[in-house]
């Protein structure tokens, strides 16, 4: 890129203010941190050099801040604002204010020299530092008689951008502000970072002026504080329900102890790790390890369940640990392999959403290896050494007792419908093909999104109004609107931007704010959005925008709309009128709102026709006239004031009350080759025009930007289905490209490969069991588990009305690593009976299914409760992590309703099957000689 823009560095103006630059953009790394300094007796300027010296350049030096910009603009600089009928008068132009100047405020190097005794270096007075320094400025003589600056120009301190401001509303005040944004370092600690700052701020504070005020006005770390805490006491609940589940099946504290000792020990082992991988506890990650509490126990759960078993059998506790080790070893590492090979298709995600959740899938694969680990190590010597024979089913009024009844009544009512549906093997298979189509058409019928919208607590306002207007109009717009918003109770504090710069990069007849919500307020983040428009709406001749700011974005551009669609074609023309087209189209599309387009965003021009001829006789050319135009009207820096700690601007420009409409322009003298001055009007005609605020291109081809947002209830595929029939209804040519931007952009890369990521888990995981099992068809019976779990995850979704976008495919994948452990638990035990006992694949899976059902159950309720905080979670962030509970817990309720019964008989039906391969393969035969 950087080359690139030194290769055109050629064709741009050689006096530019400052030379292009590019910067490569995070789209989630927002302020963390944003400070309003204001002054009631102190001008912006002085306040602003202030904020440069004394505040700005401390902050960025504590540990973790990346970048600490100011908004607000009001950067000094000296202002020469010339009277271009005085200058007239005295027979001069522009250029010669421009010369005198710069020839005037000097700064180079003097040199040194050697005394006798001593050395000098050289200096002298070369520089003028301020405003009355320029007052004095002889410009040229005149009849004998100097021509100061001071009779043709006004000179003033001021700032270097005068169309740019910043107020911040604090405790209901709207204030002129100068606003320091931080952002933090890659990969450095936010709430660290922040805390430092706030750790140094009376001290910061103490070195400014006492009529100066420091105030924050956005923390980010609140929201994050918040959101971690909810996590954490979402986590803590996950763990309390699973070790319950554990108790109510085993009945023994010992028990329950020792497999419940799995869960610590994968936790931390998973914050060891991901502290050596540098990576932070932040919501993926934290969500990662609340999910992770279902699994990490199972294995322990299968291990000492099994050990349980033989104890109550009469066997000695290291006896049972011996033999229930070595007999469910091997399925240990089946459910492990297997549960992070679901992983690994997250591994590799491509696009900022890969990135996203590369961390979430790392931090789940390395708790699971360690449980893995614990599982067949730590638990079977515990369970040797300190398990002992329940003599609590002895009582038969003690809760042991009476659970115990009531799970055997289970196992016999499920022994009865088992036998049931054994007898009907091909109404079952039936019933497991008929899942897999329903699977596939709620796939086809649910509303597709990308992230769910989270309540931050903080909005995006975006104000537009004519697109002529000027830039004192529109901060009296702005302010009033600020003011509006501030009066809302829900509203805690603001920043309101106008004008346009690096760090606010809307157009003049645009502004943005920024509204901080109070945590305690009434209805929900909807309802205070639409009160607020409506409260914004009535500062006559705005339209208003609001979006809530999320965590987890996609967008590096901000807009007035979430969403956003380019067309581009091979000239600005077409693209316009078609844009134009497809946006009437829009209009009528339930499925989408505020439908807003810059095809065709024009302001006002003052059009300059040049009288060649004329102007050739008065020697005065094209370039004369656009250099006294610039020195006018452009904003010229003509000098740079350096001082020990800065450097300043000298701006040269016309003065602003006496140029003010078209026809004054004509009254700009230029310089004749005579010497004498002729007024523009008698070269050039003047008139008013339309012309482009911005001009567009992708890809280097012209383009349009057209934003929406979703209507109430339409998700984000549906908007984007709908656009695209519309732009098919409005007949859109093949010369012009229709592109989704950002979010949609990326919802459509998502879609794309949703069904790839989702097979890609399911040849993981097909992969390791056919080399776990050496068999081709052991694997097939493990996988038909799928689809009654993403039945259940799909259905769920639906009842609840989220759309299935990131967080929920998520959910799935790693459903298929959680259902499964069902079949393999059967599984393993049904071929174990087979090769050891000698009983029949129907006798073999019978028993199977009747033994396993005790560990099933206590696997399936383990991580079912560990997506239940999930699913109802509330607070910061619960939006995101709503979706992954629904479908887990989903899920998790079809698939165990349906495997218990369809798993012997797939398994029954793949073995006779497998048989009937082997008898119809060639096998060689001894032949007699």
């Amino acid at each position: 890129v950087q080359a690139a823009i030194n290769a055109g560095g050629s064709l741009l103006p050689a006096d530019l203010p400052a030379p292009p630059v590019y910067a490569k953009v995070n789209p989630a790394d927002a302020p963390v941190l944003t400070l309003a300094i204001t002054s009631d007796s102190l001008p912006l300027t002085e306040v602003q050099n202030l904020v440069n010296t004394r505040l700005a350049q401390k902050i960025s030096q504590v540990s973790g801040v990346g970048l600490v910009s100011l908004s607000g603009g009001q950067r000094p600089a000296v202002r020469i604002q010339a009277d271009t009928q005085a200058l007239a008068s005295y027979g001069l132009g522009l250029d010669t204010v421009r010369s005198a100047i710069s020839a005037a405020n000097a700064n180079s190097a003097k040199g040194s020299f050697d005394g006798a005794t001593r050395a000098y270096t050289i200096n002298a007075n070369d520089q003028l530092l301020a405003a009355e320094d320029y007052a004095q400025l002889i410009v040229a003589f005149r009849n004998g008689a100097p021509v100061r600056l001071t009779d043709v120009a006004r000179i003033v301190d001021s700032a270097e951008n005068v169309k740019l401001g910043a107020w911040a509303g604090v405790e209901g005040q709207l204030k002129p502000a100068i606003v320091l944004n931080v952002q933090r370092q890659p990969g450095a600690n936010v709430i660290a970072t922040v805390d430092a700052i706030k750790e140094r701020l009376p001290e910061l504070q103490a070195g400014l002026p006492a009529n100066v005020d420091v105030q924050v006005l956005t923390d980010r770390t609140t929201g994050i504080r918040a959101s971690v805490l909810h996590v954490e006491i979402e986590l803590v609940l996950a763990v309390v329900m699973v070790v319950l589940v554990i108790f109510a099946f085993l009945h023994d504290v010992r028990a329950t102890v020792i497999a419940s000792l799995a869960v610590p020990i994968s936790l931390i082992g998973a914050c060891g790790a991901m502290y050596l991988l540098g990576y932070s506890l932040n919501n993926l990650s934290l969500m990662a390890l609340t999910i992770a509490t279902g699994f990490v126990v199972d294995d322990a759960i299968v291990m000492i369940e099994n050990i349980a078993r033989y104890i109550e059998e009469g066997e000695t506790p290291m006896a049972a640990a011996l033999k229930g080790a070595s007999q469910i070893g091997f399925t240990i590492i089946s459910l492990t392999v297997s549960l992070i090979a679901v992983l690994i298709p997250l591994l590799f995600m491509g696009d900022v959403v890969g990135r996203l959740f590369r961390e979430f899938a790392v931090t789940l694969a390395i708790t699971i290896l360690i449980s893995g680990v614990v599982s067949l190590t730590l638990v079977p010597m515990m369970s040797a050494r300190w398990l002992k024979p329940s003599h609590d089913l002895e009582r038969p009024r003690s809760f042991s007792a009476r659970f115990q009844r009531m799970f055997d009544r289970i196992v016999h009512r499920y022994d009865q419908a088992l036998q049931v549906v054994l007898r009907h093997e091909t109404l079952t298979l039936i019933v497991a093909l008929a899942t897999l189509l329903l699977t596939v058409v709620l796939y086809l019928v649910i509303p597709k999104g990308l992230f769910p919208t989270q309540d931050t607590g903080q909005l995006q306002v975006r104000l537009e109004t004519a697109q002529s207007v000027s830039y004192a109009r529109m901060s009296e717009l702005q302010q009033a609107a600020a003011r509006a918003l501030l009066a809302d109770p829900d509203v805690e504090s603001l920043a309101s931007f106008a004008g346009v710069d690096a760090a606010n990069s809307t157009m003049l007849h645009t502004g943005r704010l920024l509204v901080n919500l109070k945590r305690e307020r009434s209805g929900t983040q909807q309802q205070t959005m639409d009160r607020l428009r409506e409260r914004a709406q009535q500062v006559a001749g705005v339209s208003v925008y609001l979006q809530p700011t999320q965590d987890l974005t996609i967008d590096a551009e901000s807009g007035p709309t979430q969403y956003r669609v380019s067309l581009e074609g091979a000239d600005n023309a077409t693209v316009t009128r078609w844009a134009s087209t497809l946006t009437q189209q829009l209009h009528g599309v339930a499925q989408v709102r505020n439908v807003v387009s810059d095809a065709g965003a024009t302001g006002l021009a003052a059009f300059i026709d040049i009288d060649r001829d004329t102007a050739s006789r008065l020697g005065i050319s094209a370039a004369s006239v656009d250099d006294a135009l610039y020195s006018a009207f452009g904003q010229r820096i003509v000098s740079t004031i350096f001082t020990e700690t800065n450097q300043y601007r000298v701006i040269l420009e016309a003065r602003p009350d006496l140029l003010t409409t078209p026809e004054s322009l004509g009254l700009l003298h230029l310089k004749t080759s005579s010497g004498t001055t002729t007024p523009l009007s008698a070269i050039a005609k003047i008139t008013e025009r339309p012309a482009p605020l911005q001009v567009t291109h992708v890809a280097q081809y012209p383009a349009t930007t057209l934003g929406f947002d979703t209507a109430p209830g339409v998700s984000l595929g549906q908007a984007v289905d709908a656009i695209k029939q519309a732009a098919v209804d409005a007949r859109l040519p093949a010369s012009v490209t229709l592109t989704f931007l950002g979010a949609a952009g990326a919802y459509q890369q998502s879609l794309s490969s949703q069904l790839w990521l989702i097979l890609a888990a399911v040849v993981c995981v097909y992969i390791v069991l056919g080399v776990l099992y050496e068999s081709y068809i052991h694997p097939l019976t493990i996988l038909s588990t799928l689809p009654s779990a993403g039945v259940g995850a799909l259905l769920a979704l639906m009842l609840v009305g989220e759309d299935l976008g990131v967080i929920g495919i998520i959910g799935i994948i790693l459903l298929i690593g959680i259902v499964k452990k069902n079949a393999i638990m059967m599984i393993d035990f049904a071929i174990d009976a087979e090769r050891s006992e000698g009983k029949s694949p129907r006798e073999a899976i019978h028993q199977a299914a009747l033994l396993r059902l005790r560990p099933i159950l206590m696997t399936t309720l383990a991580a079912l409760f560990a997506a239940v905080p999930l699913m109802l979670g509330f607070g910061e962030g619960a939006e995101l992590r709503r979706p992954l509970g629904v479908s887990i817990f989903g899920g998790l309720i079809v698939s165990q309703l349906l495997t218990l019964f369809t798993t012997p008989v797939i398994y029954l039906g793949f073995d006779s099957l497998g048989r009937r391969w082997r008898r119809k393969s060639p096998v060689a035969r001894e032949t007699p000689a």
